[in-house]
C-alpha cells in the first residue's frame, strides 16, 4: 500500500469497471460488483489489492498470492489461487498500468506564487499555475495553464511551455519549448550548449549553439538527464518518448514519437532514433547514425553504423541479436577446446 503522505488514492472501484477500463474480461458468475481498494505485487497484494502477472518465472507467487484480484493471460487463470479473481487480458503489465492511474491519476497543481520565486515582468503565466519557493523565471518566457514548476527550478529567457507541465526541483530550462503535459524531473537539464568543437592548431575551437530543443506532448524527461540545443538547426523529441534518468542527449539529435531511452544512455551529434525505437540502459549512438523504425538495442551496447528498422540489435558494435549469440556461442566453444588442449 502506498504512503498517503506522498500519494493520494482515488477509488475504490468496481471489479467490472477496471476490468472495461483494462480491456479485461471475467469469468462467468464472478461478482463485478467486488470492490477493489488498491494495487500491489503479488507478494505484497492484499484480500482488496489488485496486482498481475506477465512473466511465467512468477507463477509461483501468483499461485502462493493473497490478492484478491490479479490481471493474468487466459492461460494463467485456471491456476489462480482460492479466493482470487482473475480478469483475463491479452497484456497483463499494459492493464496493470491503466488500472494503476485510475487508482493514483496525475493530480492538478493547487495554484499558488511563492513570495520566494523571482519572475520577471514580461514573463506570462497561464492560469492555475504553482510556482514553488526559488524559482527563476527568465523575461519573456511563457508558461501554460496548470504548470507546476518546482522549488530551485530556472526557466530562462523567452522558453515556452505548454499546458499541464511540471518542471522538478532543480532543473533548469534554455532555449527550448515544450509541449503540453511535459514532465521534466529534478536536475535535468534541458537546452545546454552542445559539445561543438572544431579542432585549429592551437586546440579546440568553440563553435556558438544558436539553435533549440523542441520538445512535443506527453515526454517524460528523467532526473539529471541533459538535452544539448542544437548548433544551428533543433534538437527534437517527438511525441510521448520516455526518457530515463541520466541520459545524454547531444546537439541536433532527432528523436521520434513513443521512443524509449533507458538509463545512462547516449546519443551523440545529430543521431536519430525512428519512432517507436528503443535503446537499453548504458548503450550509445554515435555521431550522425540512425536508428530505424521500432529497432530495439539492448543494454551496454554500442550503435556505429545505422539500423534498419524493426530489427532487435546487441552488442558492440551493435549487430541483430541472432549473429550476437551465435558469436557467444562459437566464443565459449573456442575458450573450451582451448582448455582441453
Amino acid at each position: 500500500m502506498s504512503d498517503a503522505r506522498f500519494f493520494r488514492r482515488s477509488g475504490p472501484f468496481p471489479l467490472a469497471e477496471v476490468a472495461a477500463a483494462v480491456g479485461g474480461t471475467l469469468a462467468d458468475g464472478m461478482d463485478g460488483e467486488r470492490l477493489i481498494e488498491d494495487v500491489a505485487p503479488l507478494d505484497g497484494a492484499g484480500a482488496n489489492d489488485l496486482s498481475f502477472l506477465d512473466n511465467r518465472k512468477y507463477i509461483g507467487a501468483y499461485e502462493a498470492s493473497k490478492a484478491g484480484f490479479c490481471l493474468v493471460i487466459q492461460e494463467f487463470a485456471e491456476r489462480a489461487p482460492a479466493g482470487m479473481a482473475a480478469v483475463v487480458c491479452e497484456a497483463p503489465y499494459l492493464a496493470f498500468a491503466l488500472a494503476a492511474r485510475m487508482f493514483y491519476p496525475p493530480a492538478a497543481p493547487a495554484p499558488w506564487i511563492s513570495p520566494d520565486a523571482r519572475i520577471a515582468d514580461s514573463a506570462v503565466l497561464g492560469e492555475g499555475c504553482r510556482v514553488e519557493a526559488f524559482v527563476v523565471i527568465g523575461p519573456g518566457a511563457s508558461i501554460g495553464a496548470r504548470c507546476h514548476i518546482e522549488s530551485g527550478a530556472s526557466l530562462g529567457e523567452g522558453i515556452v511551455l505548454g499546458d499541464d507541465c511540471r518542471v522538478g526541483a532543480g532543473a533548469t530550462l534554455l532555449c527550448c519549448l515544450l509541449g503540453s503535459r511535459v514532465s521534466v524531473d529534478p536536475g535535468a537539464r534541458v537546452g545546454t550548449q552542445g559539445f561543438g568543437f572544431a579542432v585549429g592548431p592551437r586546440g579546440p575551437v568553440r563553435i556558438p549553439h544558436t539553435g533549440r530543443v523542441v520538445i512535443e506532448d506527453d515526454v517524460e524527461i528523467g532526473a539529471n538527464t541533459t538535452i544539448d540545443r542544437g548548433t544551428t538547426g533543433d534538437t527534437f523529441i517527438g511525441r510521448g518518448t520516455m526518457i530515463d534518468n541520466q541520459v545524454q542527449i547531444a546537439h541536433n539529435v532527432q528523436i521520434g514519437r513513443g521512443c524509449i531511452l533507458a538509463g545512462q544512455a547516449g546519443l551523440a551529434g545529430s543521431s536519430q532514433m525512428g519512432d517507436y525505437a528503443m535503446i537499453g540502459g548504458k548503450s550509445g549512438l554515435a555521431n550522425h547514425v540512425k536508428l530505424g523504425k521500432g529497432a530495439r538495442v539492448g543494454a551496454q551496447s554500442g550503435v556505429a553504423d545505422d539500423l534498419a528498422e524493426g530489427g532487435t540489435y546487441l552488442g558492440a558494435p551493435a549487430i541483430p541479436i541472432k549473429d550476437f549469440w551465435r558469436q557467444q556461442v562459437a566464443l565459449r566453444r573456442l575458450v573450451r577446446r582451448g582448455k582441453g588442449a
